[in-house]
């Protein structure tokens, strides 16, 4: 019957594989935890411009941005406000933290600045014209 049973040195070793294993998978999420802390971009990354208010002229163009305070558009309220020269610029976040707009849905910007300055550039001087929601 004792063929069947381990010896105590395979379960000391079993034991030690599996202890290294739950230290080196502790190990890596402190160096990612880290690596995110809140003195990181990489953590700034997961609410980008979250508290950012701008007001500034952008290649002649008036852009701001701030909070909103849960008055946005229908399902658009994504807690965040951008305007181009007094126009709303309806903008999306992503799951991973990035803004996208209907200017250009396919480029993903960090912040909600850098969507309205992508968003002057890909307008070219056009003006922007409310979207219609229906």
């Amino acid at each position: 019957m004792s063929e069947n049973r381990p010896n105590a040195t395979e379960l000391t070793r079993r034991r030690m594989l599996q202890g290294a294993g739950v230290a080196l998978t502790a190990a890596v999420g402190v160096v990612v935890l880290g690596a995110t802390g809140p003195g990181d971009s990489a953590a700034v990354a997961a609410d980008p411009g979250a508290g950012d208010r701008f007001d500034e002229q952008y290649r002649g163009r008036r852009i701001q941005g701030g909070p909103t305070a849960g008055t946005g558009h229908h399902h658009h309220d994504v807690g965040y406000q951008v305007r181009i020269d007094g126009q709303e610029l309806h903008m999306m976040r992503n799951a991973d933290g990035t803004w996208i707009s209907v200017i250009n849905h396919y480029q993903t910007h960090q912040t909600p600045r850098a969507l309205a300055r992508a968003a002057v550039d890909d307008l070219q001087g056009a003006q922007l014209v409310p979207l219609a929601l229906g």
